[in-house]
Order: C-alpha cells, then sequence, then structure tokens
C-alpha cells in the first residue's frame, strides 16, 4: 500500500467501517484515534487458504468427467453446477441482481472447413496467375468472425503495412499515405522494436513501452485496427520469439472458436483473419522484390510507409455455425458498510478450457482449474474473517477465456455492477506449483497502486516483488484482468515467482520451459503428484492481503502516471 510503512500494520480490530458518502471517504468504527492504514491487519492475521481443499478441487475440475471444460458442451453444465454448489457451501449470495449465480453470455460458435489460401499475381490488363498456394494449418491458420456460412477473399490486393499500427501518441501510422479498404493487409507481430536515439543497442523506453509490449502489439488489436481501416483480409506473419509462443499455438485455433454475439454480426470485421508462417511470409515479400529483414528493420522507424506487394490474396471459408448462452459464474460476499457495500473488489478466474480433441481432453488443471479452485477457497477464507470487510467482493469464474477472453470481456462491457464502483480486479491465471520462493513476480509491474498493495503484502512474508522476465510478450494484455483494465479499472495479475527456495537458479526457467514445450494447451495440463503446493498457499496468502485492504482503504487504487488506462479511470470517476 502506498501510504502504509510495514512499521504502521497493527493488531487488527476486525471492526465495520462506516462511508460517508464519498469516493475515498470513510469514517472507521474502531477504537483509539490511529488512521485505518495502521489497523490492517498483518498477513499473519488474516485467514489462510485451504490447500488440501484447493487441491481437491483442481482434481475434480480437470478430471476426465468434466471433459476439459469446454463451453457449450456438457464440461460447461458440470463446471457451472461445480462451481455454483461451492459458493453456497461457502455461504456466499448470489452474484447477479437477479437473484442467481449466473451471467448469460451469448456466444457463436464458428467452426471453418480447411480451405487454402492463394496469392496471385495479375491485374486488370492481365490475367491473375498463381504463385504461391499456403496449406490450411501447415502454412496459414484462418478463420471469419462473420456470422454467416461463408466469408470471401477475391483477388484482393495485398499492402504490406509493417506492424499495422497507428499511435498519434507516439506519433506512428503504418497506415499513412494508403487506403487499405477492401485490401488484405499483412503485418507483424509485436510492438515496433524502436531503437533508444541515445543508446542504438537499447529500445526507446519511452516508444511503445520499450522492451515491454503495449497494447498495440497483441494480434488482436491488429485486426481491430484492421477492421477499422476497412480491410477485406487481415493477415499476421508469425514469429516465435516475439510472439512468445510457437506457430503450434496459432495451429490450435483451426477449430471451433466462439465469439460474442453483436448486433451487426460482426460484418464489421475483416472478412478473413488469420495468422501465416514464417516460411510463407518471407516467400511472399521475396515475390514483390522485398526482403524481409530490410523491411523488418525499416517498419520500426516512423519513415515507414505502406508497401504494395503487387499481388492479391483469395480465399473462401465456409462456416459451421451455432449459438450458445455461456455462462459467468458470480458470487458475492455482501460489503459491512451500508455505502461502502455498493463498491466492489473482484477477484478473477476462468473456468473453461479446450475441451476435447482428436490428441484426447485438455485438462486444463493449471490453466486454469487451479484459479477456478482458488476463486473457491479465497471465498471461503474471507468468510472466515469477523466481520465482512467495508466494501464487497465478487468472485467471478469467466467462461471462454480461451477463445479471446470473451466471459471477461462480457462482463467488462456489460457490467452487473458499475465498472466506476469496481476498485480493483485481481485474476487468478494458473499458479505457481513447485514449491516457495523468496519472490513475486506482478505481470505488468509499476502500472497501478494495486502494486504497492501486494508489494507491502509480500514484504511481511520477507518477499521481494518485480515484474515479469519477458515483457515483451505482453502478457499483461493475455488474461481476464486486462478487460477491466481497458475499462479503466486497476487490475493485477500475479505470477509465480522465479527465486526458488533451496533450488538451483535455473530451476524456475526450467520448469517454465518445460510447461511451455510439453503441457501448455495439451492433454498433458493435469494434476502432477510432485505439485507443491506451499509457494501456491503464500501467494495466495498475499492476494488476499490485497484484496482485503483494498476493500478497507479510504481510497480507491489509482493508475500509476503515464499508464495508457489512468485516463478513462479518471473520466469514468469524474461522471
Amino acid at each position: 500500500m502506498k501510504t502504509q510503512s510495514l512499521a504502521l500494520i497493527a493488531t487488527l480490530s476486525f471492526s465495520a467501517c462506516s462511508g460517508s458518502g464519498g469516493i475515498g471517504a470513510v469514517s472507521c468504527g474502531v477504537a483509539g484515534p490511529a488512521p485505518m492504514a495502521a489497523l490492517q491487519p498483518t498477513l499473519g492475521q488474516l485467514p489462510s487458504p485451504d490447500m488440501d481443499a484447493l487441491l481437491a478441487h483442481v482434481k475434480k475440475l480437470s478430471s476426465d468427467e468434466f471433459e476439459g471444460r469446454g463451453p457449450g458442451t456438457k464440461g460447461e453444465e458440470l463446471s457451472v453446477s461445480y462451481l455454483i454448489d461451492e459458493f453456497k457451501k461457502v455461504g456466499l449470495k448470489p452474484g447477479n441482481t437477479d437473484g442467481t449465480y449466473v451471467q448469460k453470455v451469448p456466444l457463436v460458435g464458428i467452426t471453418p472447413a480447411p480451405a487454402p489460401l492463394v496469392f496471385k499475381k495479375g491485374g486488370a490488363t492481365q490475367t491473375f496467375q498463381t504463385f504461391q498456394t499456403l496449406k490450411w494449418k501447415d502454412d496459414v491458420v484462418a478463420w471469419t468472425k462473420h456470422v454467416a456460412e461463408s466469408a470471401s477473399l477475391e483477388n484482393s490486393e495485398l499492402v504490406f503495412v509493417g506492424y499495422g499500427i497507428v499511435a498519434p501518441e507516439f506519433n506512428w501510422d503504418d497506415y499513412k499515405g494508403v487506403d487499405v479498404k477492401g485490401k488484405t493487409i499483412v503485418m507483424l507481430v509485436n510492438d515496433p522494436p524502436v531503437p533508444d536515439p541515445a543508446n542504438p543497442k537499447e529500445l526507446d523506453p519511452k516508444t511503445f513501452g520499450g522492451k515491454a509490449m503495449t497494447y498495440y502489439g497483441r494480434w488482436t488489436y491488429k485486426y481491430e485496427i484492421a477492421a477499422q481501416k476497412g480491410a477485406a483480409g487481415a493477415l499476421i506473419i508469425h514469429e516465435t520469439i516475439p510472439a512468445g509462443y510457437g506457430f503450434n499455438v496459432v495451429q490450435g485455433k483451426t477449430g471451433e472458436q466462439f465469439d460474442l454475439v453483436t448486433p451487426d454480426k460482426n460484418m464489421g470485421r475483416a472478412a478473413i483473419e488469420g495468422w501465416i508462417s514464417l516460411e510463407q511470409g518471407k516467400k511472399l515479400l521475396q515475390s514483390a522484390g522485398q526482403d524481409f529483414d530490410k523491411l523488418k528493420t525499416l517498419a520500426a522507424t516512423r519513415d515507414f510507409t505502406p508497401v504494395p506487394l503487387g499481388a492479391t490474396a483469395s480465399m473462401t471459408i465456409k462456416n459451421t455455425l451455432r449459438t450458445i448462452d455461456s455462462k459467468n459464474v458470480i458470487a458475492k460476499l455482501e460489503g459491512s458498510d451500508p455505502t461502502g457495500k455498493d463498491e466492489y473488489i473482484v477477484y478473477t478466474a476462468h473456468w473453461d478450457h479446450f475441451g476435447k480433441g482428436p490428441e484426447g481432453i485438455f485438462h486444463g488443471a493449471e490453466d486454469d482449474g487451479i484459479g477456478c479452485a482458488a476463486l473457491i477457497e479465497m471465498a471461503r477464507a474471507f468468510t472466515k474473517l469477523p466481520a465482512p470487510p467495508r466494501r464487497s467482493i465478487l468472485f467471478l469464474a469467466v467462461t471462454s477465456e480461451e477463445q479471446g477472453l470473451l466471459g471477461s470481456q462480457y462482463y467488462a462491457v456489460t457490467p452487473i455492477y458499475p465498472m466506476a464502483k469496481t476498485l480493483a480486479d485481481l485474476n487468478m491465471d494458473s499458479w505457481n506449483v513447485h514449491g516457495r520462493t523468496k519472490d513475486m513476480t506482478l505481470v505488468g509491474f509499476g502500472a497501478s497502486e494495486l502494486d504497492d498493495y501486494a508489494q507491502t503484502a509480500a514484504a511481511e512474508q520477507g518477499r521481494v516483488v518485480h515484474g515479469d522476465a519477458e515483457p515483451e510478450k505482453g502478457f499483461y494484455y493475455r488474461s481476464d484482468h486486462f478487460n477491466f483494465a481497458k475499462e479503466g479499472v486497476p487490475a493485477l495479475d500475479p505470477d509465480g515467482g522465479t527465486d526458488y527456495i533451496g533450488r538451483p537458479a535455473d530451476y524456475a526457467q526450467k520448469t517454465r520451459d518445460d510447461w511451455t514445450a510439453n503441457r501448455y494447451h495439451t492433454p498433458k495440463d493435469v494434476v502432477l503428484p510432485d505439485w507443491d503446493l506451499t509457494g501456491t498457499r503464500e501467494d495466495l496468502k498475499v492476494l488476499f492481503a490485497v484484496g482485503y485492504r483494498v476493500a478497507q482503504a479510504d481510497k480507491y487504487p489509482e493508475w500509476k502516471p503515464g499508464n495508457e488506462f489512468k485516463a478513462k479511470r479518471e473520466a469514468q470517476l469524474k461522471k
């Protein structure tokens, strides 16, 4: 907590506080004249999550019975019922204002039929000739978000637009001087790696976050700006290192994909969106007389201008469609203060995974069965307080995170409780299962004052807090907390530490590499016999303390100066 030192943390009088009506204004009914910040409980005085119960939840949620927890399947029915039953056992109230524990999320499932992507040369005065055919899944992974039986590109002119970014605050426009309406754009992954003028060997920290990724680098943004520009097609050239995952992960998107149902049936999106392999991307640029590496270097400068490739793209994707009402599960612990109970701290996790496929059941134990289990046991720990916190606590298990953060997106844009009255989102997407660490990672460290709360709590355990080691991969934009951040709500995304007690210095990297290479988004993501949840317990105690202390605090947590979400939050709170 920014205004609270460890020296001020005193023995807790678990008293309810009485709000005076304004944001951040509070008088506290506690003994003595000390300010509330001095009366926060130490970590040792707060309830602890039950780790045996947590492990039992993970085993149940990731069992064969739950069939991989795919949206719109038996696995969803079982997952939603299990979560509701457990929240009821804990003693939480229904989280929806309609008296239920669910928020319906209208989704459309779109399954594309395999189709090649064909690049041709030619034009008005000559016959189009195919010079490159990309094989479905091997070379190209594409889809359409249009809720229609098919979508096509028919000899759509290809234009290379660098990183496909328009960022006025950085004086950056990759589309300058060209109208891409009806054309197919080809883009690079991630943010532009802009050299620092003072030290060309380093990245400019004032442009696109330096080494750290901004939202402009996310593939979701690139498709969004393509739609705004009226592009018919949008293709990203995949590269493993900047993307943060191999092309095999992209290839997992060749089956059914879900999206939110919109009034225009997504017809405002580009007709075809997708990825092409690095090899095929290089071939395409070479056919236009361009060198990939030289063009990539130029694209990292403000001097870059779009490059017409003198070629066209053709592709027809036929769809199988189904619409479903998926479900977010939400439960509430009502605050003790008459005014504060209408203000909210949200804990999130996603209950969904990939269901069943040709490879088998995608069990999703770490991703994110353990997060849902933590949600249940975090809720139980809150009920063990002598009195509820001043503000209300929401426990939100969302659908379709694996489909593009859809459940949290739906909640954030159609919230049950106002975003302006939501103080924070604390996200739980996977946890450390390898033992205790001397540290704790916060993805996007430095974004908001929530980091200060976490830093204070971790220090009480003798641990340090730091940012993630790979900020260039943009992990802050890749889980459910991000949708709250987009709506202005400060959001915390904790990750496991890297300095394991009693382990070699490279232990953390080895476990992470093994996870990425062998279990992430595969049927092998199961509970393993060597799981050690002692570190999970310590991390969850920190997250409990953050939520509790924010719920008791005399002010709303804020974004740090320079954060891209700060202006939206400030405007939101002025209304």
